[in-house]
């Protein structure tokens, strides 16, 4: 439901959200405005602050203890998939705002700093891709990126919400273009079921752009996913994860660098980037290739065609370049302690 004009104004008395139906929140518990948009007079938003009114406050117990917001100037779309509550406002500050069950994908005005990276980190640093699976990013914004890449003659995505592929290319054109790419098909469903139907060796790069590990997308994150990846890439494949933030998870990173260790057979490594709307203010990545012709992610092989004509609707690219590539591996003491007793 699309807010017809003005500013959306919200009341201080607000009530709790309600429990979803099967008892889940997704691991969201959010001071808000329970939605049940059966009339016209129903303009309140879920997730919008009852402690500050007119401000959407992200709240999770994946990051205890502190909530980034931001002001809400209206309300445009919000609705409830089959899987997760969709809600689009205009910042303040950020542009359009996306958010998923009360957690922000992505912002018009940083959305670049993930999707260029979460994309050309794994790229950039094998010769050539031509086969590219994407998992999750309905949004579209790793197609655009996916897209600059001249070598790719096929891109396959997996997206199990078609809401969020719908309202991303109502809202967020410029994100969503990257479906407008000839060599793109997308398939509404499960990206585990989409993997387990994978003949082995198919894609050159597989990229998971999946949301925290809680609800629908925690096998993401696991050990018998990876497999599946793994099974997927050709020898000397790559793959890159959301791998959450050194400054909340290193518990899930730990986790997820010592399943990654012993699947992936050629190199492993973690990566990290800013995001001002994420948690934290940073996100990291894992990223990793099977055992045939080394990898080596630190030092870019394979520049991307930023300057072609095949890619100029995409606009130029804002935060990914050589320098920033090699950068992204240098992590903070105490990550690097970590990360790196997992080696053995």
């Amino acid at each position: 439901m699309a807010e017809e004009s003005g500013v959306a104004s919200f009341p201080t008395d607000l009530p709790i959200k309600r429990p979803r139906e099967d008892g889940e929140n997704n691991g969201v518990s959010v001071s808000s405005v329970s939605v049940e948009m059966e009339d016209s007079n129903k303009e309140e938003s879920e997730y919008i602050s009852s402690v500050i009114p007119g401000w959407f406050s992200e709240i999770s117990p994946m990051w205890p203890g502190e909530a980034h917001s931001l002001k809400v100037e209206k309300i445009l779309f919000q609705g409830k998939s089959e899987y997760q509550n969709v809600l689009v406002f205009q910042s303040s500050t950020y542009g359009k705002v996306l958010v998923l069950d009360g957690v922000i994908q992505l912002t018009e005005r940083d959305e670049c700093a993930y999707q260029e990276m979460i994309t050309h980190l794994p790229l950039c640093s094998t010769p050539n891709p031509k086969k590219v699976l994407v998992i999750g990013g309905g949004d579209g914004g790793v197609l655009r990126e996916v897209s600059r890449h001249s070598s790719v003659e096929q891109i396959d995505i997996c997206e199990i919400d078609k809401m969020v592929v719908d309202v991303s290319k109502q809202f967020f054109p410029d994100v969503a273009v990257g479906y407008e790419d000839p060599r793109v098909t997308l398939h509404i469903g499960d990206g585990v079921a989409f993997l387990k139907a994978v003949p082995e060796g198919t894609y050159d790069a597989v990229i998971v752009d999946s949301s925290d590990p809680i609800g629908p997308a925690q096998e993401l994150f696991e050990k018998p996913f990876f497999k599946l990846v793994a099974n997927a890439l050709r020898p000397g494949g790559v793959v890159c994860t959301q791998a959450e933030s050194i400054w909340l998870h290193m518990h899930i990173i730990e986790d997820i660098v010592k399943n990654c260790r012993q699947i992936f057979k050629g190199s492993v490594n973690y990566a990290w980037t800013t995001v001002p709307t994420y948690p934290s203010g940073v996100i990291g990545f894992m990223l990793c290739s099977t055992e045939g012709p080394p990898v080596d992610f630190k030092h870019p092989v394979n520049p991307i065609d930023a300057n072609d004509s095949h890619c100029k609707s995409k606009g130029p690219l804002k935060f990914y370049n050589s320098e920033i590539h090699a950068a992204a591996f240098c992590l903070p003491s105490f990550a690097k302690k970590v990360i790196d007793s997992k080696a053995n």
